[in-house]
């Protein structure tokens, strides 16, 4: 068997780094492994008669609700997505430069920063139905609107911040196919249309369901829209069971039937991830040829490349901004200024031992592989696919049990009571983060990793460097660009989480997600303006990272 240059110095390395970064790797795995674990055993010891009571009460309704939605977004950020993708791809015509990268620009929305800024505008106070009456004369019974508070409604704020999923991936496949299959068609008589559903879409669909399949997982982990439209799904119900009803038992049932499916869908993205092998950009031999559009057909281009632009960002952040103006919130206050403070100190500590957590299992995949790193590695990105409710619960039970058993002893042992020691803690609540987003950090390392020929690995050992000194002074300073996007993704997808941070959190620590979610269940719509204005500026981050990754490939 011959070794690779890589697999040749973790032969000859030192044991002791090697049983650091195998003791690291094994330990995040477990961590990832724990609530998945939890859950199932606390939904089989929950008896029979709680699964028939959610059997007969809600378990059929949370079921539909959840497969309607999750048909709803996957048809919807499909036919964005593909369509905006093939048109700036494809095509040419008036800023489309500007839009290829505007796009992406949702991407930085929570869902449910888009429900509150909508239900401002379209709900029957609002700006739209109040003025329509103005005008009309109309009783609010004489004309039918709409209503934004719907399953439907949930769906289009899904669609609209979750599209670029599917754009991105989509746009990716696009640009590296080659032109040569794209023009045979078009020879043997198919027009534009007809050559790009005939050759150009089957060959990206890999990407398109890889993109379709994140875009779903995002749906089904979604809590805050769907609580706020009062649409009944298994996040909302989970949260409803375990704080409501107190019913642990019922959360953790319905725990493992949404993680069963998300299991399900993860399974299946990683099966399209392993098939997307149609095409090889090394080796294209022509470029796609660009469509020059004209006249109507440049028009529509634009129109329909700009709605989503317009409705998924630009509409938002305007109607944002006029909602804050108009509260009586004050961003400068001690209180909000104490929200920014408890939501940058977890999104920063949590990026960084989620970041650390990724190089630690990408590093000892690549020096080790085998079982346990590939193993490792596989379970860590499984959280991904896990909701945070879900997330939240399955660390919530074993951990509240290990403190009353530990308060219990300690009272029958030394009369002293040491109350719940891990369970509402801050670091219980990072290690929710680290399970929920270690898959996005490990995606961008393994990503900058590729740039790390292993040859360079060999050449420092011969040079005297153990594995850690290795990936001290040759991985990370490589790796400093895709690490630092690697940190920002994680850093706002935290501040964005609101089910794990909304269970888990700490008595009286709230984030500006919480505060947001809090204001707007109190329909003080304008007041929860402030925070969400400020998740999403937060969320800018990132996204212009990408929208100059974007542009760079252009």
């Amino acid at each position: 068997m011959t070794l690779n240059p890589t697999q040749t110095a973790a032969r000859t390395a030192p044991r002791d780094g090697i049983r650091v970064l195998s003791f690291v790797s094994v330990l995040v795995a477990v961590i990832c492994a724990l609530p998945m674990l939890a859950v199932l055993i606390a939904a089989l010891s929950g008896g029979t008669d709680t699964v028939a009571h959610l059997i007969d009460t809600v378990l059929g309704r949370y079921a539909a609700t959840t497969l309607l939605l999750v048909l709803l977004v996957s048809i919807g950020t499909f036919a964005i997505g593909v369509g905006a993708a093939w048109l700036v791809t494809m095509t040419r015509f008036p800023a489309v430069k500007i839009l290829e990268i505007a796009l992406v620009l949702p991407l930085a929305f929570p869902a449910y920063v888009l429900a509150y800024a909508y239900t401002h505008v379209l709900d029957h106070p609002g700006i739209v139905q109040a003025t329509l009456r103005d005008v009309t004369g109309w009783g609010p019974r004489d004309y039918w609107f709409p209503e934004i508070r719907s399953l439907g409604g949930a769906a289009a704020m899904l669609v609209l911040v979750l599209y670029p999923y599917v754009y991105l991936l989509a746009r990716a496949a696009f640009l590296q196919q080659s032109g040569t299959t794209f023009l045979a068609a078009r020879a043997l008589g198919s027009s534009a249309w007809a050559a790009f559903f005939k050759v150009s879409l089957p060959l990206a669909r890999p990407a398109i369901a890889g993109g379709v399949l994140l875009a779903v997982m995002e749906t089904i982990a979604d809590f805050g829209t769907v609580a706020y439209f009062g649409v009944q799904t298994f996040a909302t119900g989970i949260y409803t069971s375990w704080f409501s009803m107190f019913d642990r038992a019922g959360a953790a049932q319905l725990a493992l039937c949404l993680l069963s499916f998300a299991l399900l869908l993860a399974l299946l993205e990683r099966i399209q991830r392993g098939r997307a092998k149609y095409h090889d950009p090394s080796r294209r031999s022509q470029a796609m040829p660009p469509i020059q559009l004209k006249g109507w057909g440049a028009a529509a281009a634009m129109i329909v490349c700009g709605i989503p632009v317009v409705f998924g960002a630009v509409l938002p952040i305007a109607v944002l901004l006029v909602m804050g103006l108009g509260s009586e919130q004050n961003l400068f206050s001690p209180r909000y200024l104490g929200f920014i403070q408890n939501s940058v100190t977890l999104a920063g500590i949590a990026a960084v031992v989620t970041v650390c957590a990724a190089i630690s299992v990408g590093f000892f995949q690549r020096l080790r592989p085998g079982r346990l790193s590939n193993g490792s590695a596989y379970v860590a990105r499984l959280g991904y696919a896990v909701p945070g409710g879900v997330i939240a619960v399955g660390l919530l039970v074993p951990f509240a049990a290990f403190d009353n058993a530990f308060d219990a002893w300690m009272r029958a042992t030394f009369d002293i009571s040491t109350g719940l020691l891990i369970t509402g803690s801050i670091w219980l609540l990072i290690a929710a983060y680290l399970v929920r987003f270690l898959a996005a950090a490990l995606g961008a390392y393994e990503g900058g990793q590729a740039m790390v020929h292993a040859n360079m690995d060999a050449a420092a050992r011969s040079l005297g460097q153990t594995p850690l000194g290795t990936l001290r002074r040759v991985h990370l300073p490589i790796l400093a660009p895709s690490l630092l996007t690697a940190l920002l993704i994680v850093f706002v997808d935290v501040m964005k989480e609101l089910p794990a941070t909304l269970i888990m959190r700490p008595f009286n620590y709230d984030t500006l997600a919480v505060q947001a979610y809090r204001l707007a269940s109190d329909e003080r719509l304008e007041g929860a303006a402030v925070p969400s204005l400020v998740i999403v500026a937060m969320g800018l981050l990132p996204v212009i990272l990408i929208c100059r990754q974007v542009g760079r490939k252009r």
